[in-house]
C-alpha cells in the first residue's frame, strides 16, 4: 500500500473533472463526450475501487499480470490494456481487457483478434499510431489501411485511434500532435464511420487533448500521485 489517501485521489479527481469541463467549454463541447481513463500502473486495488465508486467506469493497465490480479478485487469497471501488445500475452490480453487501445497489426494482434473471437468476444480496438516514427504504433501514413484491416478481423471491434506524442516543454507543444490524430480519425470514417473514439492526452497534457477533440484521456500520476518504481 502507499501512502496516497482517499481524500487526495477523489480530490485529484475532481480537479481533473474540472480541467475536463473548462476545455470543453473552450472547445463547445459537452464534457459527456470525454471518458477518463484511469491508468493503474502500479495502483493498488483499494485506490481503483476509490475512482471506481465515484464515477470512473475506466481502468487502464500496461501489463497483463496487473489486469489479472485487479480484476478480482475491482468490480463494475471496463478494463482497457493501454501497454505494448507482446505476441507471448496476447492471449491473456484477449481474455482480461474490454478495450485495447494498443493495436497495431501483427502477429501479436492477429492472436488477440483468434483467442476473442473462440472465446465469443468483441474487443472494442483503437489502432495505435506513431506520429513521431519513433515508437511503437502505425505511421499516420498507414493508418487507414491498418484500420481497415482491424475491421476485418473476427473477435475485434474497430473504435477509433489512439497516440502518444513526443515530450514537448509544455503541454500546448502537443497540441499539433492531438490535431493532427483528430484529422487522421476523420479519414478513417470516411471508410470506417464507427471508428469514432480519440485516445490521447495524460496527466500534463489531457486539457489540450480534450480541446482537440479526445473523447478519452488516461490519467495517472495527476489522479493517484507520482508512482513508486515497478
Amino acid at each position: 500500500m502507499s501512502d496516497r489517501s482517499r481524500d487526495v485521489v477523489l480530490a485529484n479527481l475532481a480537479s481533473i473533472r474540472e480541467g475536463v469541463a473548462m476545455a470543453c467549454d473552450r472547445a463547445d463541447r459537452d464534457p459527456a463526450q470525454v471518458r477518463i481513463v484511469a491508468a493503474g500502473k502500479t495502483v493498488e486495488p483499494e485506490a481503483l475501487r476509490w475512482v471506481v465508486a465515484a464515477g470512473v467506469a475506466d481502468l487502464g493497465e500496461n501489463y497483463v499480470q496487473e489486469i489479472r490480479a485487479k480484476r478480482a478485487e475491482v468490480h463494475d469497471a471496463t478494463w482497457h490494456f493501454i501497454g505494448t501488445l507482446q505476441r507471448h500475452t496476447a492471449h491473456h490480453v484477449a481474455e482480461l481487457c474490454d478495450v485495447l487501445q494498443s493495436a497495431v497489426p501483427g502477429r501479436a494482434l492477429d492472436r488477440v483478434a483468434r483467442r476473442a473471437a473462440e472465446a465469443g468476444r468483441r474487443i472494442r480496438t483503437l489502432v495505435e499510431v506513431d506520429l513521431t516514427h519513433e515508437r511503437a504504433g502505425v505511421a499516420p501514413e498507414d493508418v487507414v489501411r491498418a484500420c481497415d484491416a482491424v475491421a476485418a478481423m473476427p473477435g475485434l471491434e474497430l473504435a477509433g485511434l489512439m497516440t502518444l506524442p513526443p515530450l514537448t516543454p509544455d503541454a500546448e507543444g502537443a497540441r499539433p500532435y492531438f490535431a493532427e490524430l483528430r484529422e487522421l480519425r476523420e479519414r478513417v470514417r470516411e471508410r470506417q464511420p464507427q471508428a469514432w473514439e480519440l485516445s490521447m492526452g495524460m496527466s500534463l497534457d489531457y486539457t489540450v487533448a480534450v480541446e482537440e477533440g479526445a473523447t478519452m484521456v488516461r490519467i495517472g500520476t495527476a489522479l493517484f500521485g507520482v508512482r513508486p518504481p515497478r
